[in-house]
């Protein structure tokens, strides 16, 4: 089965009648990692007198287009979809106004209090006025995908974060453009994590890929199959990515 991706209620950056809301049903949903790293750097936050507040935590893949253009047109860069971690539920962006209202935290302090769960930065420096700054992300075991073409493992098509993004939303068992195989695509995913090399993550099983299942113990045979025996090993090696 694919990783879940299960409800989480939260204040939300948006407001009826001068009140804010939850995060709406559609974008409150993240994977179980995500949820826990949130819910604990709330409580966090809280104990230090500050709330945490968030908008965009899921996006769907129509909502990650929309996203795309309406900031080209701002001059914000937002992935196409297949290439942002919001589409598998592993981002979110939050009211930095909010959060760092009255300076009782630094953005480097939210950094410190937020790493500790699993929670990182987009950006390098901690910069409050810099373009994502608001963007944080929960990237699991999919950042050995990013450390893989980083590595320059994986060739030169897609980029480390793209890579990263691509593998976390196959992982949900959300469909990616760029693969016209997706099982495939997810079996490679599956591999790079459990630290086998194939090559490029490109959705075909060519001879580097059935020796990477040969050395992870996975007899060659039917996708489906293939893909459950993988994904028992990623619950063996990543239980927080599939306990709710």
């Amino acid at each position: 089965m694919p990783a879940p991706i299960i409800p989480v209620e939260i204040l939300s950056t948006y407001f009826v009648h001068h009140n804010r809301v939850m995060l709406p049903e559609r974008m409150a949903k993240c994977t179980p990692d995500m949820k826990k790293a949130v819910l604990n750097t709330r409580e966090d936050l809280k104990a230090r007198g500050v709330d945490l507040f968030l908008s965009d935590m899921f996006r769907s893949h129509d909502e990650q287009l929309q996203a795309h253009v309406q900031n080209a047109q701002i001059g914000i860069h937002s992935p196409l979809p297949g290439g942002s971690l919001h589409e598998s539920g592993r981002a979110f962006d939050l009211d930095l106004k909010a959060l760092l209202k009255d300076d009782i935290l630094t953005l480097k302090d939210f950094w410190d209090i937020a790493a500790p769960h699993g929670l990182v930065p987009i950006i390098t420096i901690p910069d409050r006025g810099a373009e994502e700054a608001w963007h944080f992300e929960c990237r699991g075991s999919h950042s050995k995908v990013r450390q893989y073409y980083r590595e320059e493992k994986g060739g030169e098509v897609m980029k480390p974060y793209v890579a990263m993004a691509a593998s976390s939303i196959l992982a949900a068992g959300i469909k990616v453009d760029r693969f016209q195989n997706q099982k495939a695509a997810a079996i490679q995913s599956a591999l790079i994590r459990l630290d086998h090399e194939l090559g490029a993550l490109d959705g075909s099983i060519g001879n580097k890929t059935k020796a990477a299942l040969a050395a992870a113990n996975v007899p060659f045979t039917d996708e489906a199959t293939m893909l459950a025996k993988l994904e028992e090993q990623l619950r063996q090696k990543f239980p927080e990515e599939f306990q709710s």
